[in-house]
């Protein structure tokens, strides 16, 4: 392969070899391989429907450019720092094989707009992976949900045992944070679905080239109509690293709950020996493994994400070299986030709700205090007073080693003598749970309606 450099005709001294392999970006931007050739394909179609090139000429390209990308496919390229990047391999390789012919290819478009055409058609590609699988755990979350409409469990604030809720209704929450996750990411899609190519350096060109056509051969859905702002642009990768962080956030919060839900002091949760480790030294360990590593990996996708805020920050329109440095997070929050996804839907796919230990842990506690505020509020003592009254029978109960259901109705109507005796039934942790059915309440009314209506939207 030829490693003369294409762009090296005003030079006269040579750089260093280390200096080479410092500039270079073949050693990451390969993975865009296949998109350069697809652009570069469309290009050269458009210079023969504009007759800017020759059919002649034409045939030549894109017969050189399929055996390229046959060879790409079955693995037997190879790149060279000494051509620096992806697009100057690529030419060089066309080079040998068809000769100066090769040349006519990079008529009407630069290196700064075909690498970030490269770049959009690259995330374009997978940003529906992306969506597919948070589809698919949104889909777990509600088969796992329906098993649990009625399995009872301590809800929590401040990590402090607060109210029963449904388990079913624990697991909705998390499909609501997934579906604007999907939300952000469809979005995104808008702002990668724009084509750069065809600003060229940064001003246009003089040729009398056709964008829409070639935009068209790509599947792009619209053109940048300002040629700085095309090659400059990086808002589109951008938010596919904001909204991977906040997905990887939401992740991550799921899995410090795993991780605690499975502990001797919880017992929870069961999860599969298939998403589990052991210990070295210590025989009797299961470790939530899988759990840790995805709430670790969250901080490596917002270092990415901080990275690329950070390199944009300064930058003068249109392209600089410091663009160079907007692929590797990219990249990697790609090779991050799909595993993430896959191995925490297996994980969450295959755990045991312990249902028994969940309930259990609302019945010693006071987590029905409210229960009995709410019992006072409906019988005419305003709430403020009620939540007063149940604060003194929390604390007598505290000292007396009592809950509140297991305390006489004597000593309750001490309190007040507004309780009777059908406070007992309203006491009882799954009662508390079933009657809360205003609208996303736990009630289990209320679940199954949002796991009515999760359905028909994964549906659509």
């Amino acid at each position: 392969m030829s490693t003369k450099k294409l762009w090296g005709g005003r030079f006269q001294a040579q750089a260093s070899k280390w200096v080479d392999e410092f500039g270079a970006s073949i050693s990451f931007d390969q993975l865009m391989a296949d998109e350069d050739i697809e652009g570069s394909l469309a290009h050269v179609k458009m210079l023969e429907h504009t007759k800017i090139l020759s059919a002649d000429d034409v045939a030549k390209i894109v017969k050189g450019l399929e055996g390229i990308q046959a060879d790409l496919h079955a693995g037997k390229l190879t790149f060279t720092v000494e051509n620096e990047d992806i697009h100057m391999n690529i030419e060089s390789i066309l080079t040998d094989r068809i000769g100066p012919v090769a040349g006519k290819l990079h008529t009407a478009r630069s290196r700064n707009d075909q690498v970030a055409t490269d770049f959009h058609l690259y995330l374009k590609k997978r940003l529906p992976k992306v969506i597919d699988e948070i589809s698919t755990l949104q889909e777990t979350l509600v088969e796992m949900a329906e098993e649990n409409v009625e399995t009872i469990m301590p809800g929590y604030t401040h990590l402090q045992h607060a109210q029963p809720i449904s388990y079913g209704h624990y697991l909705m929450a998390y499909y609501q944070m997934l579906k604007r996750d999907k939300e952000r990411f469809t979005f995104n899609m808008q702002h990668t679905d724009i084509m750069p190519l065809g600003a060229a350096a940064l001003a246009g060109t003089t040729f009398p080239i056709d964008r829409n056509y070639t935009a068209k051969e790509l599947g792009f859905g619209q053109v940048y109509a300002n040629s700085l702002d095309a090659v400059s642009d990086r808002d589109f990768a951008l938010e596919f690293l904001s909204n991977s962080s906040i997905l990887m956030l939401h992740l991550s919060r799921f899995c410090e709950e795993i991780s605690l839900w499975v502990s001797h002091e919880f017992k929870y949760l069961e999860l599969s020996d298939a998403y589990t480790t052991g210990s070295s030294i210590m025989p009797q360990k299961k470790n939530p493994d899988m759990a840790e590593l995805i709430r670790g990996k969250s901080g490596r996708v917002y270092g990415h994400l901080i990275g690329l805020l950070t390199t944009m920050k300064s930058l003068p329109l249109a392209y600089n070299k410091d663009l160079q440095e907007d692929k590797e997070g990219v990249f990697d929050t790609v090779k991050t986030l799909l595993p993430s996804l896959k191995v925490f839907n297996g994980m969450l796919k295959t755990a045991k709700p312990n249902v028994e230990r969940m309930k259990q842990a609302t019945e010693n506690d006071f987590s029905n205090a409210t229960e009995l505020a709410d019992y006072l509020a409906a019988k005419g003592v305003p709430f403020r007073q009620a939540h007063g009254i149940v604060g003194q029978l929390v604390l007598k109960g505290i000292q007396t080693h009592q809950n509140l259901q297991d305390m006489s109705l004597t000593e309750l109507q001490a309190a007040s003598p507004k309780i009777e005796k059908d406070v007992y039934h309203d006491l009882k942790s799954e009662v508390a749970v079933e009657r809360r059915h205003s609208l996303g309440g736990t009630g289990f009314d209320q679940v199954r309606l949002q796991i009515k209506n999760a359905k028909n939207e994964l549906g659509e």
